[in-house]
């Protein structure tokens, strides 16, 4: 197929998906003259569409997924091997794969100790949130229950994720949503403006955007708050790096209020920050909670988890008399064994080709080289990002820090498409944000690669601005 011929009828597929197929984040009106892209093939960076067109894929699978790359017969052998040995049971008993994954991932997180399995980042956040309410009638007659969440940062699209949604235009529509979710402000040192703290760059600014995250404990009552639920670098909300102090003091005012601390590692999981395993990592944090999806397997097989402390785990098992007193919870795909079975081999493979140590080094050229298309394209007022997570701010003018149209960021997004390279772009998510582009190639790609995707995007904001 990789050279543009196919044996079997794609037309029949391509009619099929346009008269049944409901596709995500997408309007489908155009559909009704034009056709859906299907994507038939992937090899390592590349992808194929239904006309033959070879794509360079720099947003791993569009939504920070393929870690390791496309085609890895490997992963795909350990799930066929243990689907045809058991396939599934319910979690309510453990499988091979399950306990060994456990013990990996576990060897990966010094300080925590339990995997809660279940089959989506938006499942395993709710999973977390259910842990923090059932906590809060355990030890403080249900007081303690409320859940806070950081604007711009995102947690899913169920409504109890939704409820903890920092992105307003993601969504509207859908509410009304669950109580008990009080948001906090950003930490974009960019945009401080928005925030009152103009005057403050650096270490200053971070500790003073963490200070406001105490002001809304202070304001709800710390005996009400149970939870903080955060991206360890915001994702679709704009790839927001946290300043420099930010994660000192949010540590520091969880442990003053006896909050618990629940860091999302949906997107930054599994080494997409470079040189550690997880996001928060970087930052000498000690969670309470970390959920994580994506690039655990890879995409080869739908596999999320929760994992805790275990002095969260504990909490669930002090009064066994009490048929109240455990996490009455099941998640039916957590009990598939093919997730954990290719999170096995997808770790393996991270391990053995020394993948952190390449998204580290390959992050490092990334950056540099859109920070040189900073300096020639006025367009550019902002990257940002760390390891293969990055995210480039396109605004009209660098000192209002006004953004450009999302026509125009559709354009340059399209552009680079007609170009060979598939880069993702903010989608609807903040209401007249929506400016970033957005890069997340698979933890495999070389020096050649990256510098092919820049350079796509070099010429698309060339025809698009000048």
């Amino acid at each position: 197929m990789m050279d543009g011929k196919f044996d079997n009828d794609i037309q029949a597929v391509v009619d099929a998906d346009r008269a049944h197929v409901w596709h995500h984040l997408i309007q489908h009106k155009p559909f009704e003259t034009g056709e859906p892209r299907v994507i038939v093939e992937g090899k390592g960076m590349k992808v194929w569409d239904q006309k033959g067109k070879e794509y360079l894929d720099a947003v791993s699978g569009a939504v920070w997924t393929v870690n390791v790359g496309y085609g890895r017969e490997s992963i795909a052998d350990a799930v066929r091997d243990q689907l045809v040995k058991m396939n599934y049971f319910a979690g309510s008993a453990g499988s091979v794969p399950g306990a060994l994954f456990s013990e990996k991932l576990i060897e990966k997180m010094p300080g925590m100790s339990r995997v809660y399995y279940c089959n989506s980042g938006s499942e395993a956040n709710e999973k977390a949130f259910k842990m923090i309410r059932q906590i809060a009638h355990k030890k403080y007659g249900g007081e303690k229950h409320k859940i806070l969440y950081r604007d711009r940062d995102y947690h899913g699209g169920t409504l109890a994720a939704m409820s903890a949604g920092g992105q307003d235009e993601r969504n509207m529509q859908y509410g009304p949503f669950a109580p008990g979710f009080v948001r906090v402000p950003h930490c974009m040192e960019y945009r401080k403006e928005e925030l009152g703290l103009g005057h403050l760059s650096g270490r200053d600014f971070g500790i003073a955007a963490a200070n406001l995250i105490e002001d809304v404990i202070l304001r709800e009552g710390p005996e009400t708050v149970g939870g903080l639920c955060l991206e360890p670098v915001t994702a679709g909300g704009g790839v927001i790096t946290p300043p420099e102090g930010y994660w000192d003091r949010v540590q520091e005012i969880c442990r003053k209020y006896d909050i618990l601390l629940h860091i999302d590692e949906v997107v930054c999981g599994i080494g997409r920050t470079g040189t550690e395993w997880f996001g928060y990592q970087h930052y000498g944090i000690k969670p309470d909670f970390v959920t994580m999806a994506k690039g655990v397997a890879s995409g080869y097989a739908a596999i999320a988890c929760c994992v805790t402390s275990e002095a969260v785990f504990d909490l669930f098992k002090s009064d066994p008399s009490d048929k109240m007193d455990h996490f009455r919870d099941i998640s039916t795909f957590g009990g598939c064994t093919a997730g954990p079975a290719a999170a096995l081999e997808n770790m393996r493979i991270v391990e053995d080709e020394g993948l952190l140590e390449n998204c580290a080094k390959m992050g490092e050229r990334f950056m540099a080289n859109l920070q040189a298309l900073m300096d020639k394209h006025d367009v550019i007022g902002d990257v940002r990002g760390k390891g293969l997570f990055l995210g480039a701010e396109l605004v009209k003018d660098r000192s209002t820090k006004e953004p450009v149209t999302e026509a125009d960021v559709g354009a340059v997004v399209a552009e680079c498409g007609n170009l060979g390279v598939i880069i993702g772009a903010s989608n609807r998510s903040i209401p007249e944000r929506n400016n970033v582009l957005c890069f997340s190639p698979a933890l495999i790609v070389t020096a050649q690669e990256v510098d092919a995707i820049t350079d796509a995007v070099d010429k698309a904001l060339t025809k698009v601005f000048g």
